[in-house]
């Protein structure tokens, strides 16, 4: 059996449909997939191991220049891609309009959910066969995902921890063998950010143990983060800029994890690296890193979890977000301490 998976993005939400081609490798043994993704995360998909061909998309730059001679060519060489082989399935994991014009373009029976638990109903007029699920609001992404690939083949959905078929030994082998602990400091909403302040005590508090402390960065505003994190501290290290394969390989050689609500997270889960992840804005009950050893710390303030990307408490407090007041460096430092 031959399935086409489109989950374009981000990188989390492409970590997050890992474990449900392992369910299906299980049930169904010989099961191939292809995957369509956006072509910043085109490596990612082949870290499975029942993918078998990874087909990069760019919507994010195509939406820009619609017109272009340059993206007209890029859809016809999309199109061709997406022609070469005839599928059993196409599983839009995406459930939005974009991706289902994507599995327009290839060769076989269209599944997605149903206009009710589409993130865009309107692309459900896409697929050809269509199933339910629970509402994004009241079930985990990854529990949505590996129960519509379990109602599109057609075995039981597992109870099971989701398994990500990721080899932490293999990404981890050249890493030197030295404890240390990852900061995970970078994401993309502010209400998201716990405060600089908080990740220079707890840094203090790891290094005070005799335990490394590394900061990786991916842009100019994380490595400036990372430095100020980093000042004065000894035993703390700002990273190179690393590769996505590089960062992974230096995610698995850690003891140990602590991060924000971010695509990297989701990847120390499914390396299985014991990990402490901080959610203020948003719900671990919908989108929290899954797996072993993973420790869900929440903060306690009256409009959490607001699920928004702006913070619209009005009153000034020295804490920005206002709502990690309530989630401290010692508590942080509790939970770590019992995974070191």
């Amino acid at each position: 059996m031959r399935v086409l998976i489109i989950k374009t993005s981000s990188l989390g939400d492409v970590i997050h449909t890992f474990p449900a081609l392992t369910d299906a490798s299980r049930a169904i043994p010989g099961i191939q997939f292809d995957w369509v993704v956006e072509e910043s995360f085109a490596e990612i998909p082949a870290w499975h191991p029942n993918v078998q061909r990874v087909i990069p998309v760019a919507w994010r730059r195509w939406r820009k220049s619609l017109t272009s001679a340059q993206t007209r060519a890029e859809l016809r060489e999309c199109f061709k891609q997406l022609q070469l082989n005839s599928y059993d399935y196409i599983i839009d994991a995406q459930g939005l309009v974009k991706s289902a014009l994507l599995g327009l373009m290839a060769k076989g029976v269209r599944c997605g959910y149903d206009g009710s638990s589409a993130r865009e109903p309107l692309a459900s007029l896409f697929y050809q066969r269509k199933f339910p699920a629970e509402k994004i609001k009241n079930t985990h992404a990854i529990t949505r995902i590996r129960r519509l690939v379990s109602d599109v083949l057609g075995y039981p959905l597992p109870l099971s921890t989701p398994e990500y078929g990721l080899d932490r030994q293999a990404f981890s082998a050249n890493v030197v063998e030295k404890k240390y602990v990852m900061f995970l400091h970078g994401t993309t909403w502010a209400t998201k950010h716990w405060p600089e302040e908080y990740w220079r005590k707890l840094a203090v508090l790891v290094t005070q143990q005799g335990i490394e402390v590394k900061l990786p960065w991916g842009n100019l505003v994380e490595y400036e983060r990372a430095q100020r994190i980093a000042e004065e501290v000894n035993g703390v290290s700002v990273l190179p800029q690393l590769k996505l394969k590089e960062l992974a390989g230096v995610i698995a050689g850690a003891k140990a994890i602590v991060a924000v609500d971010t695509g990297l997270g989701h990847l120390a889960a499914a390396l299985n690296v014991p990990t402490v992840s901080l959610y203020g804005p948003t719900d671990p009950a919908l989108t929290g890193a899954l797996g072993e050893s993973q420790v869900h710390l929440s903060v306690t303030y009256a409009c959490s979890p607001c699920l928004s990307s702006k913070c619209f408490y009005r009153d000034e407090l020295p804490i920005n977000p206002p709502c990690f007041s309530t989630l401290f460096p010692e508590r942080v430092w509790e939970a770590l301490m019992k995974m070191l």
